[in-house]
This record gives C-alpha cells, structure tokens and sequence, in this order.
C-alpha cells in the first residue's frame, strides 16, 4: 500500500525544492491545456455539425467526470496521488493524440469526438482530487495557500487568456495544428506531474500496514471505503460547512453569471459583444483573488470565510442594479476575486487539516461541489429568467448572503485560524 511521505521530509522553502516547481509547473500546464482544449472542442465540433451538438459532446465530457469523481476519490487514497495524477496527466496525453491522428488525417464523426471527450472527461475525474491530494504531501504546511495560489492563479490566468489564444491561433494554423500544440502543451504537463513519484516512494511502506481503508485491520471494499470518506465529511462541522458553501455558490453564481449576464449584456449593457468584456473581469478578479490568497494569508480564516462567501453574494446581487458594461465588469471582479480567495483558503484548510488516508474522497468532493453542480445552476437560471434578470440576481445573491450567515453562524468555521 502507497503512502505519502510527510512535508516535513522536504526543504522549508517549499519553491526551492525543485520537485515541488515541476509539480506547480505541471498543474498550471494542465490548467492552460483545460482552458485551451475547451474553447478547441467547442469550435470544432461548431465546425462538424450544428450548433446543438455541441452542447451534447460537452455533456459526454461532463458526465464520466461528475459520474466518477467520487470513485476516483478511493482510488487516490489507496494508490496514492502521486501516482494517480501522473497515471491520469499521461491518459489525457493519449487521447489528446488519439484524437489528434483523427483530426489529422481522418473526418472524424461526431460521436468519435464525444466518445473521446468523454475519456477524457474520465481522466479529469482521476487528476483533480489528485492534484489537489497531492500537495500537502510534498508541501509544508504553512506554504499551502502560497502554493494553491499559484496553481490557481494559473488556472486564471488560463481562464482569462484561453479563449482568445485558443480562437486565435485555429484561425491562423487550423484545427489539426492547433490541438497538436495542445497535445504538447499536456505532455510537458505529465512529464512534471510523473517528478513526484520518485519523492513519495521514500515514503512507501512507511504506514500502516493494514492501508488507509482499514478498520481493525480488515480492509474495506471500494463502497465501504466510499461511505467512510462520505461519513468523515457528513460528521465533520468543518468540512460539511465549507462543502455546503461551495456547493450553493456554484448552484446559485455559475448559471446565474453565466446565463443571466448574457441576457444582461443584451438587454442593458449595449449588445452581446460587451459579455466578453464582462467575463474577463471575472477571470482578472479570479487571478487577483488567488495571488492575494497566496501572498498574504488571513490570520483570521474563519472571518475570511464568511467575507469570501458575503462578497460573491454582494457581487450577485449587485448585478440587479448595474447599466454600464464598466459597472458590470466591476461588479463580476468582485465576484471573481472572492471565489478564488474562498477557493485558496478552503482548499488549503482542507488539505491541513483532514487525514490523510481521506484527503483524496475529501478533495473529490470538493471538486464535485465545484464542477459537477455546474448543469443545476444553469437549471436555476433557465427557470427563473422568465421572471427577468433583476429578480434572478438579486435572489440568487441574497441565497448567498443568507449562506454568509449560516457560516458565520458555525462555531468550527467560525473560530479557525
């Protein structure tokens, strides 16, 4: 059985350990190549066939991962994330090939390209709660929130530069070019995702022999070793609060921002062409958010938790009020910049503070409650536009707000530090 070796096994410095900037480099490479492959997929399969298909081939993505997640959660903490994040960095490469060759020298049907999105989308629910798992163990503790900055700042920065790059560079090179650039892009990732596992086999036998899913030393099967991660988060005020609070952010702003601001961008701030405008103050408040996080931790968590949550659903609401494309963009910042500051300091709180052998089940939720509510929010927002965007920003804002409250109503979020 795989264990992880403790931080404290590692240099003080955290960026001058040579294996942690591979490790920072390959998540923010994967993050770039997510962003680019994205926008890649959309056109091209707006390129193939009609407008609606694309919808369909970015559910088969969607739906492996929010169908495996959690699964993919026990399999983090019993081969250990290290492993599980190269194993997955490498299957993306795969099929990032695979469809390559396609594109290249075939004309690929649409349900090829899904079928394939879909794997991976499978992969993408193995890498995320082990990318996640897999910093505390080469990580001091002190440094995490430094470190979840970067990986999350590049995300951001992904996010908010992917587009444009991704539409550019399909204009002047094409499809097939383009996607083997991506390609690239995703080796260079899993080549310096594969660097830790040479540091974590130091730590291998180092454990209890009976592995992380053992009670008694009897060893639990995949659903019991499910439920025990479920059980551990349910039981625990800490994480159930912080899971609770991400998930209604997500159900109550992705759809909301996302759908609504088009309608907004339509209706009052001068045609459909000012939403990019808009959404990239998103991701420029995401990034300023995450490097805030970073540089300068709270000494208060708890407090910060509750102002990260008060912010996005301030911003929310305020999107009821606004006019101007200015006003709008202002106001999405301040939701940006609050998601990626909550995001840094719970992320970074979790991987401290939950044990080990249930850090992946843990980071799998989290990564449930951040992406797979996405189809639900756009739910909310698609049942209650008829009723027209101010009513739509300001309840989902104020069911924000209402959940600031809750949280700084809990004594274990409340009280950390």
């Amino acid at each position: 059985m795989t264990t992880e070796p403790t931080a404290r096994s590692l240099p003080r410095e955290p960026l001058g350990d040579p294996h942690l900037r591979r490790l920072i480099v390959g998540q923010g490479l994967a993050a770039v190549v997510d962003a680019l492959f994205l926008i890649w997929l959309t056109l091209f399969v707006l390129e193939l066939s009609e407008p609606g298909i694309a919808g369909f081939v970015l559910v088969a993505a969607a739906l492996p991962r929010a169908a495996l997640l959690l699964p993919a959660g026990v399999l983090v903490d019993r081969l250990g994330p290290a492993r599980v994040a190269a194993s997955a960095s490498w299957l993306r490469v795969a099929v990032l090939l695979a469809l390559g060759a396609l594109v290249t020298f075939t004309s690929p049907s649409v349900t090829t390209v899904a079928l394939l999105a879909g794997l991976l989308g499978a992969a993408d629910a193995a890498y995320f709660p082990a990318a996640l798992a897999l910093l505390p163990a080469v990580v001091p503790a002190e440094k995490l929130p430094r470190v979840n900055a970067l990986v999350q700042g590049a995300e951001s920065g992904g996010d908010l530069v992917g587009p444009a790059v991704a539409a550019g560079v399909i204009a002047a090179v094409g499809f097939d070019a383009t996607l083997g650039g991506i390609a690239a892009m995703s080796a260079l990732a899993a080549v310096a995702l594969s660097a830790p596992i040479r540091v974590v086999r130091r730590g291998e036998g180092a454990g209890d022999d009976a592995g992380p899913d053992a009670i008694d030393g009897e060893q639990l099967s995949s659903a019991r070793a499910l439920g025990a991660g479920l059980t551990y988060a349910w039981h625990d005020p800490l994480v159930r609060g912080m899971l609770a609070a991400i998930a209604l952010i997500n159900i109550a702003v992705v759809g909301p921002v996302l759908v609504g601001g088009a309608v907004l961008a339509d209706q009052r701030l001068g045609g459909a062409g000012s939403l990019g405008i808009v959404l990239s103050g998103f991701g420029a408040g995401s990034l300023a958010g995450s490097l805030m996080a970073g540089w300068r931790p709270p000494a208060r968590r708890g407090w910060t938790v509750v102002g990260g949550v008060a912010a996005i659903g301030a911003g929310t609401a305020g999107l009821a009020a606004v006019t101007h494309v200015i006003a709008a963009t202002a106001v999405v910042s301040l939701i940006g910049l609050g998601s990626a500051f909550l995001g840094v300091v719970v992320v970074a709180t979790l991987q401290e503070r939950v044990p080990k052998q249930l850090l992946g089940r843990v980071m799998s939720l989290v990564v449930l409650a951040t992406l797979a509510l996405d189809p639900f929010s756009y739910v909310v927002a698609g049942v209650m536009l008829p009723y027209g965007t101010t009513t739509l920003f300001l309840t989902c804002g104020s069911a924000v707000l209402a959940c600031a409250g809750l949280v700084a109503a809990s004594p274990a979020i409340r009280s950390l530090r």
